[in-house]
């Protein structure tokens, strides 16, 4: 089941590194993306499966869409797998019985949480989506016009946040896999010989 997982997961990520626009709206017109947002050094327009051959701009922003909230969820991923692994743990309980304390980190934390709860997260999650992709347009515009900023840090700003979700994606799958082979997520910190506890 594991490999299963961490195939999906590999050949997902990989969208991580498909060409960026935001900008660009609907069009039937094929069109080249080695200009956008997120084709940069050192790497530049990176596409290796061709994802966007022969790609119309509608296609792209689907896919820069994805890869914008694979980054996010990624990034919280990463925080959430380095502030439970340092203890910190919500007060109460998660279920009836099952106290937050309790639970592991990680993907152990599958194992600790009944059924019935994951599905709730689950469900949880899907109204957080729905919610977000109804208002998603109105929610960024009026964020961009908060803040203030000309469109060039506004490019940038969209830049670094793709670069820190791909770098995100990478990280929590190494996590991911590293806590599989043999229960040490954090190995760089035990090859440099700061162990770090872990389950």
């Amino acid at each position: 089941m594991f490999r299963v997982v961490a195939f999906l997961a590999a050949i997902l990520s990989v969208a991580a590194f498909a060409p960026v626009a935001r900008v660009a709206k609907s069009n039937a017109l094929k069109m080249s993306f080695e200009s956008e947002i997120g084709a940069q050094a050192p790497l530049g327009f990176w596409d290796p499966l061709g994802l966007l051959k022969d790609a119309d701009a509608a296609r792209f922003e689907r896919l820069r869409t994805v890869e914008t909230k694979h980054g996010r969820i990624s990034m919280l991923a990463i925080l959430g797998h380095l502030v439970t692994t340092a203890g910190v743990r919500l007060p109460g309980e998660i279920a009836y019985g099952v106290p937050f304390s309790s639970v592991k980190n990680g993907l152990a934390a599958l194992e600790t949480i009944p059924q019935a709860g994951i599905a709730q997260i689950i469900a949880f999650i899907g109204l957080i989506e729905l919610g977000y992709a109804a208002r998603k347009d109105d929610i960024e515009a009026a964020q961009l016009k908060a803040s203030g900023w000309d469109q060039d840090t506004i490019n940038k700003k969209l830049s670094i946040e793709l670069n820190n979700g791909r770098a995100a994606q990478m990280g929590i799958l190494a996590l991911m896999v590293h806590e599989k082979l043999n229960n040490d997520p954090y190995i760089i910190n035990s090859l440099l010989g700061a162990p770090v506890p872990f389950n």
